[in-house]
């Protein structure tokens, strides 16, 4: 979709982009002579410029110069081409606050593999491992994940950034992450009823008793979060595709999730809400 986008052009919003469209100029290779008639020569030429720096861009793999020049509600469409540099993340931490608390897990997925990091093992390896990415899709991330990981390392997180909270309001689904799940046919299973803040439980219960299987039901949480932002993503992309001529021929596959490296204890997970019930 990058390719057949106009409106990070000035001056060309998506009315005018459409009609590029509707007279045939679909991508920015077809933007040639006899130049479509209700466009200028001023625009013409505007046109041109951008397209050349636009085409550089594209070529240097510089995914932030085009998510600047593109209005919030259209960065979904760089998604694809940088599909092969994007990481999926998501943190948990010690309390739902910003100022109060501090991290505790960070799980990344890169469409592939699953990386975790947890406070006092190995965190700090985060730091080096995000630099390989161009690409971070989050959800609710600008607010909460990327300033807490930001104040954390000490260093601004300076890759593209497609934040799904905006992108699915706009779709209609709301309700937080877990809801926007739902909405969107996706099944939590033994995690079901699980959420930030019994994440927040979960390390308590770690931090007291050390339990491996403690921490690999926080992980188990922490993973599921970031996995299901993909499939998300995949879903809220081809809904945008559905108002373009690009619908069918861009339209991408629902990805196939990994194996999962962690299991929640179910157990674990009952006897803790019976102590939520119970007034923890």
């Amino acid at each position: 979709m990058l390719f057949n986008t106009f409106v990070h052009i000035p001056g060309i919003g998506e009315t005018t982009e459409r009609r590029l469209w509707q007279a045939g100029v679909t991508t920015w290779d077809k933007f040639v002579e006899p130049y479509p008639a209700f466009l200028s020569g001023q625009k013409v030429r505007l046109i041109q410029d951008h397209l050349a720096r636009s085409r550089a861009q594209a070529a240097q793999q510089a995914p932030l110069d085009f998510l600047r020049q593109l209005p919030a509600a259209q960065r979904w469409r760089i998604f694809p081409h940088y599909r092969d540099s994007v990481a999926y993340l998501d943190i948990e931490t010690t309390g739902l606050s910003f100022n109060d608390h501090c991290i505790t897990t960070i799980s990344l997925y890169d469409g592939k593999e699953v990386f975790t990091y947890v406070q006092g093992e190995n965190l700090a390896e985060f730091a080096e491992d995000i630099q390989r990415y161009r690409l971070i899709v989050t959800y609710n991330g600008k607010a909460f994940d990327v300033p807490m990981l930001e104040r954390h390392f000490g260093f601004r997180l300076t890759q593209a950034h497609i934040d799904l909270r905006p992108l699915l309001q706009g779709l209609g689904f709301v309700g937080g992450l877990k809801g926007c799940e739902k909405q969107m046919g996706l099944d939590r299973g033994e995690l079901t009823g699980v959420d930030g803040y019994f994440a927040v439980l979960l390390w308590r219960e770690y931090c007291r008793t050390r339990e491996p299987r403690v921490l690999e039901t926080l992980l188990a949480y922490n993973v599921e979060d970031t996995v299901n932002l993909e499939s998300l993503l995949v879903q809220a992309y081809n809904l945008k595709l559905a108002g373009t001529p690009f619908a069918e021929s861009h339209r991408l596959d629902m990805p196939i999730p990994p194996e999962r490296a962690f299991l929640p204890d179910v157990a674990l997970i009952a006897r803790l809400q019976g102590r939520m019930r119970g007034g923890y």
